[in-house]
């Protein structure tokens, strides 16, 4: 069962039932099947071809579902952009994936075969070839790069084969968001271009209605969820800390809603009770990372009094905790945790080093460490490569290091996280210089060099970094008395 069979039967099951809201825009099940082979055909007719690299950076509206669709169903490679990032981001992984063509909506990128706006996406869905768009596709099929980073500081393409879409709307139907009905609305504030569309074709299938938000405005997000009556939507924490700061936000009354999903970065537990207090018993936690789309574990709403942990594996999904070698860890102690199943990736793109590190003996190696309790529950302790995830989006500190140490007064820096109500984490950067610089020359340096989440929101100037006998700078222990000193003065207040 590929994309394109997912969307065929619902438009044949749902007709001209509201499928996708935006604005005042609506489309219906048999309009969006139809605009999609549409829009295929018009792709393929431009001079694409099938295992094309397409890389795409465009809002939340139908355009990006219809161009979702039209490239998984054509054999069309999608590459993923994120509109925050910095153009020097967006020029690699255009180039590193061997984009052909790239759509965009007023976001800079590089010059490519082809270009595409959202007009542009509009009209041939419209004007192109109607009748078939069935490229002949097997579940091994490259379907999409994700990007990621990693301690080199270099994001690597992690090759997304059809079979783990698949595996990701069964895990979704069978567990995460299981029941849903025809004519449900799933409420989508967050970007659908990244983790907030992986719960598009679950709704779509099932006859539901996907409503797009343009952009998530707190105030607006909780008016459109009571207008709405939505049963479920997706948020990061972020998004989940700023609705609890809006004064009406008791007031707004939701009877129907079911779920609150969230994933992408931890979640304080004072949001999480505040979440509970207004909206009941709905959140949904799902755990996953770009090499294993979003379904590793899933923590139940019953479940969401054990603090700090990630839930239990999909029924689809091993999970173990290993050691170094690979070696399975006894229940309750901590190491790596390890997966394996259809929803795992093919490895990395151009990088068989890579893959060859991170998948061993048929098991993907995460890179995050924690343990197993006595009943399966994972508990997550820390990430090996020491991503930082602020508001959902992930931080990788070589790079924000390698930004800080080309300014001329700074002879060495780490970046570490420390705890936010709101953000998840945010990101400090410590550094020792060779001439006196103060914060805000830091923080002016650092604006044009790396994208605005990236940026340190605190500066600490160092006489010196510690470092192991080899000579790395202990991001760790940096880490610590970073936080230890946080801890100490907002205690103090």
């Amino acid at each position: 069962m590929f994309v394109q069979d997912l969307v065929r039967h619902a438009a044949a099951r749902y007709g001209d039932r509201p499928a996708i809201i935006e604005g005042d825009r609506t489309l219906g099940f048999r309009e969006f099947e139809e605009r999609t082979i549409r829009l295929g055909n018009a792709l393929l007719a431009r001079g694409l071809q099938p295992g094309d690299a397409v890389s795409c950076v465009l809002p939340n509206c139908i355009e990006e579902l219809l161009t979702y669709v039209a490239l998984a169903r054509t054999g069309l490679i999608r590459v993923g952009l994120n509109a925050r990032d910095t153009p020097a981001d967006h020029a690699f992984k255009v180039a590193d994936s061997q984009s052909r063509a790239v759509i965009t909506d007023g976001v800079d990128l590089p010059e490519t075969e082809l270009h595409f706006t959202k007009e542009d996406i509009d009209e041939m869905s419209l004007t192109g070839p109607g009748g078939v768009c069935d490229v002949p596709l097997d579940p091994s099929r490259t379907y999409r790069l994700a990007y990621t980073g990693g301690t080199t500081g270099r994001p690597k393409g992690v090759i997304l084969p059809l079979r783990t879409l698949q595996a990701q709307v069964t895990n979704y139907l069978l567990e995460h968001v299981p029941g849903i009905e025809v004519g449900d609305v799933m409420l989508h504030a967050a970007p659908v271009s990244h983790a907030g569309g992986s719960y598009f074709l679950p709704h779509l299938t099932s006859g539901a209605t996907n409503v797009l938000l343009s952009a998530f405005r707190p105030g607006a997000f909780l008016e459109a969820l009571e207008r709405t009556g939505a049963q479920r939507t997706f948020l990061v924490p972020t998004m989940m800390a700023a609705l609890l700061q809006e004064p009406n936000v008791a007031d707004v009354k939701t009877p129907n809603l079911k779920q609150i999903a969230y994933s992408a970065s931890p979640i304080a537990p004072s949001v999480a009770e505040g979440c509970r207090k207004v909206f009941g018993e709905v959140l949904s936690q799902t755990y996953g990372q770009a090499e294993a789309p979003m379904t590793i574990t899933h923590l139940r709403p019953s479940e969401h009094d054990r603090i700090g942990s990630a839930g239990r594996a999909y029924a689809m999904t091993a999970v173990r905790i290993v050691d170094a070698e690979g070696r399975e860890m006894a229940t309750g102690d901590s190491g790596e945790i390890a997966c394996r199943g259809a929803i795992v990736s093919d490895g990395y793109w151009n990088r068989p080093e890579a893959t060859a590190e991170t998948l061993r003996d048929g098991w993907l190696h995460t890179g995050d460490l924690g343990y197993l309790d006595e009943e399966g529950f994972v508990y997550l302790l820390d990430r090996e490569n020491d991503v930082i995830i602020s508001g959902g989006f992930n931080v990788y500190p070589r790079e924000v290091e390698d930004a800080l140490t080309s300014h001329p007064a700074v002879i060495e820096a780490a970046v570490v996280s420390v705890q936010d109500e709101k953000w998840g984490e945010i990101v400090q950067a410590v550094v020792a210089v060779s001439a006196e610089v103060d914060s805000r020359d830091l923080d002016e340096f650092m604006r044009d060099r790396v994208a605005g989440y990236k940026r340190p929101r605190a500066y600490h100037v160092w006489d010196n970094l510690p470092k192991s006998a080899a000579g790395k700078i202990l991001r760790r222990d940096v880490r610590d008395q970073i936080r230890q000193t946080t801890a100490q003065r907002e205690a103090s207040r």
